[in-house]
């Protein structure tokens, strides 16, 4: 039997990947955005933390900084409040269809959905194919590696944009 570990919330990632198995084998594979359930539309997200950046329109173009929502917990790169994010933050978005189309791209350019629906396969260290919710960490492709800044800190955001290769 496999331990698992679970962060100070009790939420275990892992067994959230476990869950994965429940789901058709490789549904992103013949199904587009609009076809997803609920449930494969969650199992896209790889936990990155990367769409919880606060970014910057400059000149029409969309930049990341290194700022991070304060509700993003920087070692795990998940919200803290998951379930009412929406009620807490006014400007936190949903990841939906219009999110994913939106121009200019504010989703980072390893994003399961954008790449998916850009004709673009999963990375292969996507938990959706490694089976493993540590494989996004262990690729360096998460936030939890990274100095970030907590946005109750920063009075100008400008001050912050990064050029990360992943974004």
């Amino acid at each position: 039997m496999t331990e698992h570990k679970t962060d100070e919330s009790g939420f275990d990632p892992q067994q959230r990947v476990d869950d994965f198995k429940k789901l058709e084998p490789e549904f992103w594979k013949h199904k587009s955005l609009e076809q997803l359930n609920d449930a494969e539309w969650e199992a896209l997200c790889d936990g990155c933390g990367k769409c919880c950046l606060n970014k910057i329109e400059i000149k029409g173009k969309i930049k990341f900084t290194c700022v991070r929502c304060r509700f993003l917990d920087s070692k795990s790169c998940l919200c803290q409040i998951y379930e009412h994010r929406f009620e807490a933050m006014d400007d936190c978005r949903k990841i939906d269809i219009s999110a994913v189309r939106e121009k200019p791209r504010w989703l980072p350019k390893t994003c399961a959905y954008w790449l998916l629906d850009n004709g673009y396969p999963l990375p292969e260290w996507h938990p959706l194919i490694t089976g493993r919710a540590d494989s996004v960490k262990n690729a360096g492709m998460d936030l939890s590696c990274r100095q970030l800044i907590n946005e109750t800190k920063v009075k100008d955001y400008e001050d912050y944009i990064v050029d990360w290769q992943d974004l």
